[in-house]
């Protein structure tokens, strides 16, 4: 059996009030969108992200989703950075220049 807490009424010391960091409940409870694809991936990544998951108790699915996810985060703000002819060489733009 669980042996019961008492409490006291003991001063508490200095106390710190901690900002609330913690996103709201509507956020947690957000699911983005999912589209479902079908990509031929090496035998070896996908033995790595099987690896991996089984390691850190998850899907490798899962893994694979969220690492292309923080890739899209890291280069969404630098692609919006880049010039209009993205995707064009630079040859291709002074050949169209001429």
């Amino acid at each position: 059996m669980n042996a019961k807490i008492k409490y006291s009424n003991e001063p508490l010391g200095d106390v710190r009030v901690v900002r609330d960091f913690l996103p709201p409940p509507e956020e947690l409870a957000y699911r983005e969108e999912g589209v479902k694809v079908t990509l031929a991936l090496s035998k070896k990544s996908v033995d790595f992200f099987k690896a991996e998951a089984e390691k850190h108790h998850t899907q490798y699915q899962r893994m694979i989703r969220r690492l292309v996810d923080a890739y899209v985060e890291g280069h969404a703000a630098a692609s919006t950075a880049r010039p209009a002819n993205r995707g064009r060489t630079q040859s291709a733009q002074a050949k169209s220049k001429t």
